[in-house]
């Protein structure tokens, strides 16, 4: 007996999500805005900081903001493009969430190690990036009709 799966390329991304699909879709969103939250409670943190306290460089200090910063509005949007399934918004994810594992690592470490920063910072990354690769949410991120493996002008 042949056994065909389902063509769900040819249908919308809302026709074919299961209850399970839905519910990774809201985890992964969810998880994006806390995460966007925590970065802006940290600009918030260091603007703060930088009023308040003397930093012994105002170079670094302002530097480091500004990364901040820039870390927050990309993962505000990216968490806004998420609800709306912009299929840019899962690679963006995707990128933040190494980046975040990668500073999860180095809270493991080192003489002034934080396990509970790490563990704060790696388990909802290790979440999004495993749900944004399950094939179900991957093709709900996909535009009707959009065939990425066609050949550009094809």
């Amino acid at each position: 007996m042949n056994h065909h799966e389902p063509d769900h390329g040819s249908m919308p991304p809302a026709a074919s999500e299961s209850g399970g699909v839905k519910a990774a879709l809201v985890v992964v969103s969810v998880l994006l805005l806390l995460e966007a939250a925590a970065l802006i409670a940290v600009v918030v943190w260091l603007v703060v900081d930088l009023v308040a306290l003397q930093p012994s460089s105002y170079t670094t200090a302002i530097a480091l903001l500004v990364l901040v910063v820039l870390g927050a509005v990309w993962v505000s949007v990216t968490a806004v493009a998420s609800l709306r399934r912009a299929p840019w918004s899962r690679a963006a994810a995707i990128v933040w969430q190494v980046l975040q594992m990668s500073v999860a690592v180095g809270a493991f470490q080192g003489l002034f190690a934080r396990p509970d920063v790490g563990w704060v910072l790696l388990v909802p990354a290790v979440t999004v990036i495993g749900l944004l690769l399950w094939a179900p949410v991957r093709l709900a991120y996909t535009r009707p009709g959009d065939d990425s493996s066609a050949p550009d002008g094809a």
